[in-house]
């Protein structure tokens, strides 16, 4: 069968099953598998079920829920494709809690579709696009008999809260991972109609700081301007760690900073960017922040953040509670670019934090995870590939780009598997990825199936 032929196919096929792709997405969506909550816990393992039992439905061989000390791997192959190349196909199932709940317009587990799209929690990031995956094997089988390509899959359920099992498990199985290339779906086009591959991703440290004060929360009236503040003395502490223009002020975070390239920052320049677009309908907010003399390109993928994600501590119940607070935590994050290493990072922190005490607090750094940043080679082989293939379906040029967000699995298979990674998405920039209303459009679900499917026949063939 000529490659014109397999594509008209495979395409007829998404067609023709589209309603049951769909059904089949709104079931795996209705299941609220919230990683971070111990009160869902089976919830994850019922959506590991669930990709599990449509792997062995698409046709893939030695399906396994692998128990971890957190939440479900999910594992499958397919390897009777002698002389061809394996992709290792990744992805989670697990979500991010929906609140605050009033915000969403329909319930977060309740699928439903307006105007093109289909919102539910988990619609985008990643349930819709990991199962385009699985779909696109489908359908490949469905056509042609078999995959072109030998497969693996490894599906996880922790993605939200640091991937810690599973970036053991790829450490301790290299030889069962072995694969020419991983394909991930976890990013998003540039925009809407633009087939896009990512090729860069910032790292992430995530940590606690916690500030001690008093041994006990005390009266403001007995105690009030003698005793440390905890909650003062760790917002102290916090604006030490940037200047009004969003330097971080933190010594040797820059130290191994290294700029993008003078062509890579050229390409950017053809990228359609609106600023004021940007501040209006993405960020919603007065004014942009960051380092000055840097764009907005540049501050979002190729320069080292430091955020504050939440802070608690006190009183904050209706009514008055007049205390002085002993303890408040802060959970913040520093998004690494590639070159930087996690661990001197970390350490620069903990250092900056013991100097950087308040009088009379007393604070205490954890980390909850960390991941480096990294870039992939534009020119491999596979990558290539992909990108005809994403331009075939699209019938646009592929642009390459970076990601301000992290995906540590990805760092994981460069240094245990020593194997690119395709991040090829099919996310839309207003897609709300851990917001109210998260959605994702529909016929980019369709034809994220055709585009895997499309890639795998043609990375076959090569």
């Amino acid at each position: 069968m000529s490659e014109a032929a397999l594509s008209e196919r495979i395409d007829r096929y998404v067609r023709d099953n589209a309603p049951r792709f769909l059904a089949e997405l709104k079931e795996l969506l209705r299941i609220p598998s919230i990683s971070t909550l111990p009160d869902h816990d089976r919830d994850t393992h019922r959506a590991a079920e669930f990709v599990a039992e449509k792997l062995r439905a698409a046709g893939m061989e030695n399906v396994e829920v692998i128990e971890t000390g957190h939440h479900p791997l999910v594992y499958a192959d397919w390897l009777h494709a002698p002389g061809k190349p394996t992709v290792l196909c990744y992805g989670h199932y697990d979500v991010q809690p929906p609140d605050p709940l009033e915000l969403w317009e329909t319930p977060p587990f309740e699928p439903a579709e307006r105007n093109g799209n289909l919102y539910a929690r988990g619609a985008a990031d990643d349930k819709g696009q990991m199962y385009s995956h699985v779909k696109a094997i489908e359908a490949l089988r469905a056509v042609n008999g078999r995959p072109p390509v030998n497969l693996k899959f490894l599906i996880e359920g922790e993605e939200e809260v640091g991937g810690e099992s599973i970036a053991q498990y790829v450490a301790q199985n290299p030889q069962k991972l072995k694969a020419d290339v991983a394909l991930v779906s976890d990013t998003g086009m540039y925009e809407d109609g633009v087939p896009t591959l990512n090729i860069g991703l910032r790292g992430l440290v995530y940590m606690e700081i916690e500030a001690h004060g008093p041994a006990r929360d005390l009266h403001s009236g007995v105690y009030g301007g003698a005793a440390p503040n905890a909650v003062y003395g760790l917002i102290e502490l916090l604006a030490k760690a940037k200047d009004a223009d969003g330097r971080i002020l933190i010594p040797r975070v820059y130290d191994d900073v290294e700029p993008p390239s003078k062509e890579e920052k050229q390409s950017w320049e053809h990228l359609h960017f609106d600023e004021q677009e940007f501040l209006a309908k993405e960020v919603g907010s007065t004014a942009l922040t960051g380092e000055p003399g840097y764009s907005v390109f540049e501050r979002t993928w190729a320069r080292p953040t430091f955020e504050v994600h939440g802070i608690a501590g006190g009183f904050t119940g209706a009514g008055a509670k007049t205390v002085i607070p002993a303890k408040a935590v802060a959970k913040v994050s520093l998004r690494l670019v590639p070159k930087q290493d996690p661990d001197k990072i970390v350490a620069a922190v903990k250092e900056w934090v013991k100097n950087n005490q308040p009088k009379g607090i007393e604070c205490e750094v954890r980390v909850l995870s960390a991941g480096p940043g990294l870039m992939v080679n534009p020119d491999h082989p596979a990558i290539r590939v992909a990108a005809k293939a994403y331009s075939d379906i699209f019938g646009k040029p592929t642009v390459f780009i970076r990601s301000g967000g992290s995906i540590p699995i990805v760092g994981d298979f460069a240094t245990h598997l020593h194997i690119p990674t395709i991040l090829m998405g099919f996310g839309l920039p207003d897609d709300g990825l851990h917001s109210p209303n998260e959605k994702y459009k529909i016929q980019n679900y369709y034809d994220g199936i055709r585009t895997v499917a499309h890639f795998l026949e043609q990375y076959g063939a090569a």
